[in-house]
């Protein structure tokens, strides 16, 4: 088969490899589309800071050379002994394996796993032709689920399980800070909220798609402002900030906008160290959440029947790029920030 290999920091390359094998308990799905997000960018430019290149990986084993796609969807078309009521079925995978045994599987908080990875960056994953991957990560994807809307299922529900660690309260204010992928996708958990929604941004264009989604109102930022603009702007309390950029000094800035009282939560990943001045926070009595990943078993499904209801392709805006093309046409304006929308990856074609 075909597969986008990461082999080192700007080094993936689309080349051949064995067709994988499943194992007792998983299947293979042949994939019609795989996602890129802002993480694969992130693994392929400055990585690997996920992707076991040099050293295994605790949960997986894995290391060397690894095929990423986390959102990838697909037809099974094998499967083990303890798999095959899943072949021919049409399916979205949430990527993340977890063991089900350990306290916090036991507690339903799969995505904390003690043992958890994640396929296409832990291990082996979709970005291309054939993937395997364990039964107990799959949803079969509803009749009225376009694959373009399925696609989107894996971070949608990543969007969705932030909403739902936010628990944002009837009437609250609500503040998003960046409408990239994730951003977008927590947009859309918070359709139906009856409180204002707002969602700053430094690009006009995501906040187009920002009001398309739900936003009440919507406000440009330079790439330099800080948080006295950011007050200027919104100068009225913020109940809840959901910081989903992962730009540096975006968590400060959201501790410094949440109101007395208030609520933030962390979405965005920063990888570098930060400096939060947390004396103020804890004299207005700021509560601070975090949110990683997804509850596959519940998070998913949820994500799936949305986009029957409410298809979000369209909005969001997809490009599709052939598997051969996915340094140049995918990875680097991802990279770049030039890619509009969702890029997906489809392996079918040259």
């Amino acid at each position: 088969m075909r597969a986008g290999v990461l082999h080192a920091p700007l080094d993936l390359r689309v080349e051949d490899r064995p067709d994988p094998v499943p194992g007792p308990d998983d299947v293979v799905v042949r994939v019609t589309y795989n996602g890129l997000c802002g993480t694969d960018a992130t693994e392929y430019a400055k990585g690997p800071m996920m992707v076991p290149l040099e050293r295994p990986h605790p949960g997986s084993g894995h290391v060397g050379p690894t095929i990423l796609g986390h959102e990838f969807i697909g037809t099974v078309v094998d499967a083990g002994p303890g798999a095959r009521q899943w072949l021919d079925r049409r399916v979205a995978c949430g990527a993340g394996v977890a063991c089900g045994a350990c306290a916090w599987c036991r507690r339903g908080r799969t995505n904390l796993c003690a043992g958890y990875y994640t396929l296409g960056l832990s291990t082996h994953g979709g970005l291309a032709e054939l993937v395997r991957a364990p039964a107990s990560t799959l949803v079969e994807i509803p009749a009225g689920c376009t694959d373009e809307d399925a696609a989107l299922a894996q971070p949608l529900a990543v969007g969705l399980h932030g909403v739902d660690r936010a628990q944002v309260l009837p009437g609250e204010r609500v503040v998003v800070l960046g409408a990239g992928a994730i951003g977008s996708f927590v947009l859309a958990g918070l359709r139906g909220h009856d409180g204002p929604v707002e969602v700053v941004d430094v690009d006009a264009g995501r906040l187009e798609v920002a009001a398309t989604l739900g936003a009440t109102r919507t406000h440009l930022v330079g790439r330099d402002g800080g948080l006295a603009e950011l007050k200027d702007l919104l100068p009225d309390p913020v109940d809840l900030v959901v910081e989903s950029s992962g730009a540096p000094g975006a968590a400060a800035r959201a501790l410094g906008l949440a109101a007395r009282g208030g609520r933030v939560l962390l979405v965005g990943l920063v990888k570098t160290p930060q400096e939060l001045l947390l004396a103020d926070v804890v004299l207005r009595e700021v509560d601070v959440r975090t949110t990683v990943a997804h509850v596959c078993a519940t998070d998913l499904p949820a994500a799936l029947d949305l986009l029957v209801r409410a298809p979000l392709a369209a909005t969001v805006g997809v490009t599709v790029v052939p598997l051969e093309s996915v340094v140049p046409q995918g990875l680097e304006p991802l990279v770049a920030g030039a890619a509009g929308g969702k890029v997906l990856v489809d392996p079918r074609r040259g």
